[in-house]
């Protein structure tokens, strides 16, 4: 993408009612104007709201958002220039219950209240081999979502990285977290169905690449601090890390 392509969207960001962009001093330790307030006063109503971190061009949002009109969706992604196309579909084809923040996931606890969100959707996000705190399903992050998420809210990760989702998986049982369902080859065993099968640009790639799709769907229903997985230290000794030890993250 050139430049001046590049800036032409983000001129045309400006102009959708779909699209947040807070500054950095509007959601850096202090909340956001609209925290606790989203469904009132944005999507007017009291349904659900489910987030999609890291949401990149916004498909699985978007298709999320036509397939349940009785839910509200939000994606969440740093980079302008991909939220772009989620948000001018949102725009032209006059979805109300779908919008996007544009921000780092770190701010998220300055933009949701407590029980303001039911569900949380992470696809094809970096695994980040070798820095935990920095993985959507870590533990840094998981407790900040315990902090917004409803009491039965579900985390679903959807991966082209086993790295990941063994990750995710083992933390979640060392912790004792609800795992509703783990699956390392979701069109393989045919579970994809029509959520499953919405596919974002990432995952075209992986799996024209021959790559298999995983996903892993828990719930943070403990409410003792979370540990890292005894797993992840075990696994860097395996000689199948240290192959991978030095090879660029996939990056979704």
């Amino acid at each position: 993408m050139s430049s001046k392509d590049k800036l032409r969207k983000f001129r045309e960001n400006e102009t959708f009612s779909c699209l947040y962009q807070p500054a950095t001093e509007e959601v850096l330790n202090v909340p956001y104007r609209l925290k606790g307030k989203w469904g009132k006063e944005v999507f007017k109503n009291d349904n659900p709201i489910i987030l999609e971190l890291g949401c990149g061009k916004g498909e699985y949002t978007i298709a999320l958002s036509e397939k349940f009109p009785d839910k509200n969706f939000i994606g969440i992604d740093i980079k302008g220039a991909r939220l772009w196309k989620g948000a001018k579909y949102a725009e032209q084809n006059n979805l109300k219950n779908v919008l996007f923040i544009r921000t780092r996931i770190e701010f998220i606890n300055s933009l949701f209240a407590e029980n303001e969100i039911s569900e949380i959707w992470i696809t094809f996000p970096d695994p980040q081999l070798k820095r935990a705190r920095k993985r959507l399903t870590g533990t840094m992050f998981l407790e900040r979502y315990k902090k917004f998420l409803k009491p039965d809210g579900i985390i679903n990760l959807k991966t082209d990285s086993k790295y990941l989702h063994n990750y995710t998986l083992a933390l979640a049982q060392q912790n004792h977290l609800t795992i509703n369902e783990a699956n390392n080859d979701i069109y393989g065993s045919g579970r994809a169905d029509e959520i499953l099968s919405i596919k974002t640009f990432y995952e075209a790639h992986y799996i024209k690449r021959g790559l298999e799709i995983t996903y892993l769907s828990f719930m943070t229903d403990n409410t003792t601090p979370l540990t890292e997985p005894v797993w992840d230290e075990e696994y860097w000794e395996t000689e199948e890390a240290k192959g991978r030890e030095n090879t660029p993250a996939n990056k979704g």
